[in-house]
């Protein structure tokens, strides 16, 4: 039957993929955007595919799922840059003598559909958000080796400081509030609770890190998003929460939520 579909030249269906197939823009993709007028146009930021070396990919898709309820229209970016390097997730082990790139890796989660951090501007885009994983410590930034004398990607860094100049609203979730510590000094943000509370919070001491380096940390629950309304900077604990996946999903679309709420579109 599926066969049959695409050996139709007058299916519906083969129509649409060959349209999408011959350069249809990103903005065409129901995955990456709504077909709604006049809605935000938000990117976002990957750091490559897998919760220890890259993007946490249930954070990722859990954004992407919002944003396509709030009606937004999505383009997913990526650095062209190698990763600190590869982890064996079966293990949670380093792989030896093995490297991969963070853009070809963010493709996975973009479904292809992935650019260069590089070409990245705020006057493209109505609000920018980093989705966690330990590649934004380790790729987007030296945060897992320096802490809080951590060096941020240059290009994550123009970024954050492009649509933080332009009032643009600005959402990290899990470890990414750390980039928004150590670009824009004096911004609150939350990676949850403070204190380890058994386990519950396994990183809790960043809190610590967040104040050395100028940032204001707030503790909220994992289902809460903080928003800080003077500097447009929406974070969420997320992964930095040992808890059920539900509670991870609610707490990203209270992000979400205020992120949109905050383009006024």
């Amino acid at each position: 039957m599926w066969a049959a579909k695409f050996a139709n030249p007058r299916s519906p269906l083969l129509s649409s993929v060959l349209v999408l197939s011959k350069g249809a823009p990103p903005s065409s993709s129901p995955f990456h955007s709504s077909a709604h007028r006049h809605r935000a146009k938000v990117a976002v930021v990957l750091s490559g595919c897998g919760v220890y070396d890259g993007t946490e990919i249930h954070e990722a898709s859990a954004i992407m799922v919002h944003l396509s309820r709030g009606g937004a229209n999505v383009d997913m970016y990526a650095p062209n840059i190698s990763q600190m390097h590869v982890v064996d997730h079966s293990k949670g082990q380093p792989a030896d003598r093995e490297s991969r790139n963070v853009l070809t890796e963010s493709a996975r989660i973009a479904r292809g559909k992935i650019t260069d951090l590089a070409r990245l501007t705020a006057r493209d885009y109505d609000a920018v958000v980093f989705p966690g994983g330990f590649g934004a410590a380790k790729n987007l930034s030296t945060f897992s080796v320096d802490g809080k004398d951590c060096k941020v990607n240059k290009d994550v860094e123009r970024v954050l400081k492009d649509f933080h100049k332009s009032g643009k609203p600005i959402g990290l979730c899990c470890i990414s509030p750390v980039l928004a510590a150590k670009v824009l000094p004096g911004t609150e943000v939350t990676i949850g609770q403070e204190q380890e509370q058994g386990g519950k919070w396994p990183h809790a001491s960043t809190a610590g890190a967040i104040k050395a380096m100028g940032g204001k940390h707030c503790a909220k629950d994992v289902t809460e998003a903080h928003v800080d309304n003077v500097n447009k900077i929406i974070t969420t604990p997320a992964f930095m929460c040992e808890t059920e996946f539900h509670h991870i999903f609610d707490g990203i679309g209270a992000m979400i939520k205020n992120l949109l709420r905050l383009t006024g579109k």
